[in-house]
């Protein structure tokens, strides 16, 4: 009788957080079998010397001829972690992005559950008076005890609330539960939410919208295009109180940290369920639990900033996207994902609508709106009784200019301070100055491992580069000359906010609002509460244009913007102009009336006169027809791929190679390298050198997103097994936004 053959072992193939296209097989420990219920369970696992922690992606059969297989360690969860849509949309993202899976799961994943740490304990803890504590509480002494005593006379209190009402509280609850007055109790969260509040009734475009979302079924992508003010939370408001009402989960994506609490304040205010906030500001732990709070439905609505995407949505209704346009939505490191395009892609998995808001959408998105891929919702009025505010452009040319600001400039400032208003100085530069001259000879302090002057900070006392974040002592005389001829050149923040100060400070606070005045958790919010009502002055960024309700500001003055009228990315004008008008949209946003100043040496740019004559939409026809001309995205698809090293030869003897193989993989295709995939350098990077890298980057572009996908397919394999590749530091960025 011929031998029977023995049954084929079944292996676990596990992806680890490592830079390598591949799976890696694990035999599983005798007491649990390598099937189809593991696929999902995070395992710990040896990898060399190292234990690791990493995902099971599959299960299959052991290659006879592979070597002895090393045995998980441990499984560390008794039910998958990431599994269904998720783990489906995961699995898609690592192939668009043509990115390692492990490396993918590990970006989706929080760092305490990456780490291997056991899913955190998601039962809503609150705090409430003891019978003996309800007896004592009139009779407690002054202090933080008593006041902690008398929240909770009222009601009990659940532990995110008393962070909020008041600061120290867990020492006196510490206090207080010693001496057997309080306790700690689980409860459910719905048990603690706030009735739902009543919103403004919503105008007719803001009902036309509302009823188109409300209507929605399945999946559908729906740009809600609304000038700044015109109410496009409202809409997302009535669309989660709907998605709430069906028993479903709503995940709200906004741009920045500093959004987050005053979209939280106003979505608790009104739904009625807790709202969940997911951001980097938050601890690993809480972090943890909030994504797994989500997994087990327990989350209903989770606000968050990109990284929110990968949120499980067990039971999903509803996703937003607020600001779409922004460009903090693109991860720049690692993987590099845009989570307003992830979004879509999740929300077509999972067969919900899809809601993009902004004032100034992406030119993807309104092509993608005008060729019938999304409906289109105008709100083109602002709400309730608020106008837009007029326009009105400074020419300073041959003008003389205080630190940066002209006489009529700074007379408009005065008269809104006098008539009680608050303005906002817009400069899009953090800083004391740009850079620090020499007079005497023209030397200027340049970074020693970027091709970048160093910005002047601390008036004058402190150098920094901010692209590599390199910081040094400003030198008390000029290292060339020895000169003491040493100047700040330009205007920065800390420079607007040091004249303004001296010029205005004594009638009304100044406030500076920059990457360096908010590093504190909640240091925006506190900035603002710090304002108030009352009149005063906001020097800053471009943080202060991502969606802020300023009520009382009535005067926006931009300054220092002609340096952005002339850059070499296609995308600069449409950064500049959604700039403008989102900063812009600041003013008048409540009873009062507002106005912008526009200060610039080139009143008369085609971009300017543009934006001020015909609005944002025509300028983004008229950038979407040359985009089509020249044939950029979105009439045409892209990758870029970079490399860099701490010698210049490296990175661009590896693109050649890479160039090499993309050229063979598209022609192996049918594709000429002019037609379907075109291949423009190497070249070096716009700025060839940062952090001490020498850096290039091979571009590569297709009209079809198939070509440019195929040939990548096909060459990556071979690109990996480069010699050159393992003497350079190298990636892959599909969809790119910025070309640095």
């Amino acid at each position: 009788m011929p031998a029977v053959p023995a049954a084929v072992e079944a292996v676990l193939r596990v992806a680890l957080p490592l830079p390598l296209p591949r799976l890696f097989d694990y035999r599983a420990p005798p007491a649990w079998r390598a099937d189809q219920a593991a696929v999902g369970c995070r395992v710990r696992v040896p990898f060399g010397p190292r234990e690791l922690v990493g995902v099971v992606a599959a299960t299959g059969p052991a290659d006879p001829a592979a070597p002895e297989l090393r045995e998980v360690l441990e499984r560390l969860d008794p039910e998958p972690l990431l599994h269904g849509e998720l783990f489906a949309s995961l699995q898609w993202l690592a192939r668009y992005c043509h990115a390692p899976l492990g490396e993918v799961l590990a970006t989706a994943l929080p760092a305490a559950l990456r780490r291997g740490e056991p899913q955190p304990d998601t039962r809503t803890w609150a705090w409430r008076l003891t019978e003996a504590g309800n007896t004592a509480q009139a009779a407690m002494r002054a202090g933080r005890p008593k006041r902690l005593a008398d929240l909770l006379h009222a009601a009990p209190r659940d532990e995110e609330a008393l962070d909020d009402l008041l600061e120290g509280w867990r020492g006196a609850a510490r206090t207080l539960a010693g001496r057997g007055l309080v306790e700690r109790v689980a409860v459910p969260a719905s048990q603690l939410a706030p009735a739902p509040g009543a919103g403004p009734e919503p105008n007719p475009e803001q009902a036309r919208a509302i009823g188109a979302v409300l209507a929605s079924t399945g999946f559908a992508p729906l740009l809600l295009d609304g000038v700044t003010g015109s109410g496009k939370t409202e809409v997302y408001l009535h669309a989660i109180a709907d998605c709430l009402a069906r028993g479903r989960q709503a995940l709200v994506l906004v741009p920045e940290i500093g959004l987050t609490p005053q979209t939280l304040a106003r979505f608790r205010a009104r739904l009625g369920v807790p709202v969940h906030a997911l951001h980097s500001g938050l601890n690993d732990a809480e972090r943890a639990r909030v994504w797994s709070a989500a997994l087990r439905g327990e989350a209903r609505v989770v606000v968050g900033t990109r990284s929110a995407v990968f949120t499980p949505l067990p039971e999903a209704g509803l996703i937003v996207v607020d600001e779409e346009h922004d460009g903090s939505y693109k991860q720049q490191d690692g993987i590099r994902y845009h989570a307003r395009d992830f979004a879509l892609v999740r929300a077509r998995a999972l067969e919900v609508p899809v809601v993009l808001g902004s004032a100034t959408p992406s030119l993807e998105s309104l092509h993608n709106a005008g060729s019938g891929r999304y409906l289109h919702l105008r709100l083109s009025q602002r709400a309730g009784n608020a106008r837009p505010p007029p326009v009105r452009v400074l020419d300073v040319r041959k003008r003389a200019l205080d630190n940066g600001l002209s006489r009529e400039l700074l007379e408009a400032i005065d008269a809104a301070l006098a008539a009680d208003g608050q303005v906002l100085v817009f400069r899009n530069r953090r800083g004391y100055a740009p850079v620090l001259l020499c007079h005497d000879c023209g030397w200027s302090a340049q970074c020693r491992r970027c091709d970048a002057a160093m910005t002047v900070h601390g008036g004058g006392r402190r150098l920094q580069c901010h692209h590599c974040g390199h910081r040094q002592a400003a030198p008390p005389a000029c290292p060339d000359c020895a000169g003491l001829a040493l100047q700040p050149q330009g205007v920065g923040t800390e420079r607007l906010e040091e004249m303004l100060m001296q010029r205005f400070g004594a009638r009304v606070p100044v406030l500076r609002i920059d990457r360096g005045s908010t590093r504190r958790r909640d240091a925006l919010q506190k900035h603002f509460e710090t304002l108030g009502e009352r009149p005063g002055l906001l020097v800053g960024t471009q943080m202060l244009a991502k969606g802020h309700d300023l009520a009382g500001l009535t005067l926006v003055a931009v300054v220092g913007i002609d340096e952005g009228l002339f850059s070499a990315d296609f995308r600069a004008a449409e950064k500049l102009a959604q700039l403008l008008i989102q900063v812009a949209g600041r003013a008048g946003r409540a009873e009062r009336a507002g106005e912008v100043l526009l200060q610039t040496h080139h009143p008369d740019h085609p971009l300017l006169q543009t934006l001020i004559n015909g609005g944002y939409h025509a300028f983004a026809a008229s950038e979407l027809a040359q985009r089509e001309e020249a044939g950029f995205p979105p009439f045409a698809h892209m990758a870029l791929l970079r490399a860099e090293s701490r010698h210049a030869d490296p990175p661009m003897a590896f693109l050649q190679r890479a160039r090499a193989l993309l050229a063979e993989a598209a022609s192996r295709s049918g594709d000429s390298v002019d037609g379907g995939l075109v291949l423009h350098g190497p070249l070096p990077a716009p700025m060839a050198r940062r952090a001490g890298m020498y850096r290039a980057q091979l571009p590569l572009s297709a009209l079809q997103r198939r070509d440019l996908h195929l040939a990548l397919d096909r060459a990556l394999p071979a690109i990996h097994a480069l010699p050159e590749a393992r003497r350079t530091r190298w990636s892959l960025d599909v969809d790119p936004v910025d070309l640095y």
